[in-house]
């Protein structure tokens, strides 16, 4: 299977997860496409009843909306049954980083009002260190970025503007802006560095989603295989 095979086939997996009458949380991203296409079909078939949706970003809420998945906002309902969400990287632990496709903040509140989270992805993103992959996705107000970036770096990253590929800043749903620090030897101790960043007024929040998951569903070529916070994460060589 190619990659996008392999995150159709993980949100496959993951959708059998859901049930009729869930209050779902529908993340961002690649995989996440898949799992809103295969979650319409089964409610146009019948095969899912009374499913309401919480979409992360406004990408997820035009696909949801086109292929007939009823939407609420975030608070019409006191907790969501389960959000399902992709992930950059995949440490033991199920620790994560996201946050490469703009939609933190609102993934990271979708997921802290839910009972459950589920993270599908291909076998590409399991690291054994966060930050070892990609960079740490932190979202900034758009505001003397220098003084943001300076800080950024005072906790040992690279730290630097995401742009478009027409060279515009980077910006999430709420208007805000990233800086991506790249850490030389990734995260040594992911807790107090998210600790000490969300300490600095300016930065809204981190790509970091530390004890989240209650599981991770994994394509790789060999099949598909769930991971839990107590699993011996296999890596690849």
């Amino acid at each position: 299977m190619n990659a996008d095979e392999l995150k159709r086939a993980a949100a496959a997996e993951a959708l059998k997860s859901v049930e009729s009458g869930m209050a779902l949380g529908l993340g961002t991203g690649s995989t996440v496409r898949h799992l809103v296409d295969l979650l319409g079909e089964e409610i146009r078939s019948g095969r899912l009843s009374d499913i309401v949706g919480v979409p992360t970003s406004v990408k997820t809420e035009n696909q949801a909306v086109e292929v007939g998945i009823p939407l609420i906002e975030l608070g019409s309902r006191t907790e969501l049954d389960l959000t399902i969400d992709g992930a950059d990287e995949v440490a033991p632990g199920l620790d994560l980083i996201k946050g490469l496709g703009a939609a933190l903040l609102r993934e990271k509140m979708v997921a802290q009002a839910s009972r459950r989270l589920i993270i599908i992805s291909d076998d590409s993103k399991i690291v054994s260190k966060l930050g070892t992959r990609v960079p740490l996705p932190v979202e900034v107000v758009d505001w003397s970025l220098e003084a943001l970036k300076t800080f950024i770096e005072s906790t040992g990253a690279e730290a630097q503007l995401r742009l478009d590929s027409s060279g515009k800043a980077v910006r999430s749903d709420n208007g805000n802006v990233f800086l991506d620090a790249r850490y030389p030897v990734g995260l040594e101790d992911a807790v107090a560095l998210e600790g000490e960043l969300l300490h600095r007024a300016g930065i809204v929040d981190t790509g970091l989603f530390l004890g989240m998951a209650e599981a991770a569903v994994i394509a790789s070529p060999e099949g598909v295989y769930t991971l839990t916070p107590e699993s011996h994460i296999p890596l690849l060589s």
